[in-house]
């Protein structure tokens, strides 16, 4: 099987496993918003929690899942070692969680859920170990199988807890955990886990090796987080606790762009791992990324052009009218979220050449940028200034990874073609906002252009993967 088939297949095989979660969390978002009794502002509670759990993961895991899979993919390690360091490392991430977690309490906005939010945490970090050592070991079919088990069981439990228990925020909660839980219980039961973990398989040395790699990823993941996050904490403290709830609303249907991306993402991340010494690698980067951003752009342009529809379709406005503004901010936050995408997409070559540090250097820029921004822009423009912070922080670490990257792995890069699509994406979006009924065609005559700027690449890759050699 050739390098873009096995990509290929991997993708489709964690397509199967993830999409069907990604979907239903988004359709998930309609019962909550339809279920919360306090509206926009108990679904700021929720997203607030979401950040913190993201947040505090990364710190309690020591980032050692992604550890896993660059050493665990990796003939040179022994997979019981790796294995065993990183539910070592956990264990002490654990700990220092609970003792900790008191501190927690100190925002008064998620103090009565302390307890369960560690548990998540907790929970949630124990299911990313499992299931990436699974992927380590080249159990993709299992990996998709449990993410289609995981969805399920999210799906029984908020029906449960939030519909019909109407336990709110709490019953959001204890879906997760619940979930989570018989997940990563589940993948290790399968694998056997248990036959490659044991205290006379920890390997100092090579935990050493791993916890150099792994720890700059932790300010890494904690910045991202900031970046996505801290928009939603000002224009809380700010502008209001609603007007939060609403801007958490309207980056749902982005998301739908980072689904796309993270399902390639970690298929993409094994082979870029498994092509890191080969001669053709520089050819297979810059195959795949001109591709990679064919495919996103036009997810992108079809997601604001159906934006308006698609937020009807996934928020409900019964409990709070609001909800209906979010139209007005989600085209540009598309857009912010794809140079997102483009930033993990240039990360994996950090991880393959194990350059984590210049990973959170250029995160850190990008953080302080949208801190500052956020700081200036919001006080002057309320929601719409958090939409601009978000979009300039993103961009201006794709224009510094762009070239940092390319100095670590040479492949090249259509400029022009990056600077077409998202000048196109752009009109798509103040289309889309300023409702022009009589432009509307201008949408598909635009769509219609960024597949002859785009089908070329992801033409040349299909036959890539459909060649027989």
């Amino acid at each position: 099987m050739n390098k873009y088939k096995k990509l290929a297949a991997n993708t489709v095989v964690f397509a199967i496993g993830s999409i069907g979660s990604k979907i239903l969390a988004f359709f998930l978002n309609r019962l909550y918003t339809a279920s919360f009794r306090d509206g926009a502002k108990e679904f700021n509670v929720k997203g607030i929690l979401e950040m913190f759990a993201n947040f505090l993961i990364p710190i309690v895991t020591f980032s050692i899942q992604d550890a896993i899979i660059r050493y665990g993919l990796d003939k040179n390690y022994e997979q019981k070692a790796v294995f065993s360091n990183a539910v070592t490392v956990f264990k002490y991430g654990t700990a220092g969680i609970l003792v900790l977690s008191p501190l927690l309490a100190l925002y008064k906005d998620i103090r009565p859920y302390v307890p369960l939010l560690v548990l998540y945490i907790v929970v949630s970090g124990f299911r990313q170990i499992s299931t990436q050592f699974a992927r380590a070991r080249g159990f993709v079919k299992l990996y998709a199988a449990d993410g289609i088990m995981c969805t399920f069981s999210l799906f029984v439990f908020n029906i449960i807890f939030v519909k019909a228990g109407s336990m709110g925020v709490t019953g959001f909660l204890l879906s997760v955990i619940g979930s989570d839980l018989l997940s990563g219980v589940t993948v290790w039961i399968a694998a056997k886990h248990r036959n490659f973990y044991s205290k006379k398989f920890v390997d100092r040395e090579l935990l050493e090796v791993m916890l150099r790699f792994s720890v700059p990823l932790i300010p890494t993941a904690l910045l991202w987080i900031i970046t996505g996050f801290s928009d939603q904490l000002f224009v809380r403290h700010i502008v209001s606790a609603e007007d939060a709830g609403i801007y958490n609303a309207a980056t749902k249907i982005p998301n739908l762009i980072s689904m796309v991306s993270t399902v390639f993402y970690m298929a993409w991340n094994m082979s870029a791992i498994a092509e890191n010494d080969s001669a053709g690698r520089s050819k297979f980067y810059t195959q795949i990324f001109e591709a990679y951003q064919g495919m996103l752009t036009l997810a992108a342009g079809f997601i604001i052009i159906a934006s308006s529809t698609l937020n009807d379709i996934l928020l409900s406005k019964d409990v709070d009218i609001r909800y209906g503004e979010s139209n007005h901010y989600t085209p540009i936050l598309v857009i912010a979220v794809l140079l997102m995408c483009y930033n993990q997409f240039l990360s994996s070559i950090y991880t393959v050449t194990k350059e984590t540090k210049r990973s959170f250097q250029t995160s850190l820029i990008a953080a302080v940028l949208n801190l500052v921004l956020n700081a200036v822009m919001i006080p002057l423009f309320a929601v719409y200034g958090a939409i601009i912070a978000t979009f300039a922080s993103y961009f201006v670490c794709y224009l510094i990874r762009i070239v940092d990257t390319r100095r670590l792995i040479p492949f090249k890069v259509s400029h022009l073609r990056f600077a077409l699509n998202l000048g196109a994406l752009l009109l798509l979006a103040v289309n889309q906002r300023t409702g022009w009924h009589l432009w509307i065609s201008i949408d598909w005559i635009v769509f219609a252009g960024l597949i002859a700027l785009n089908c070329e690449p992801m033409l040349a890759t299909a036959k890539k993967i459909l060649h027989r050699s």
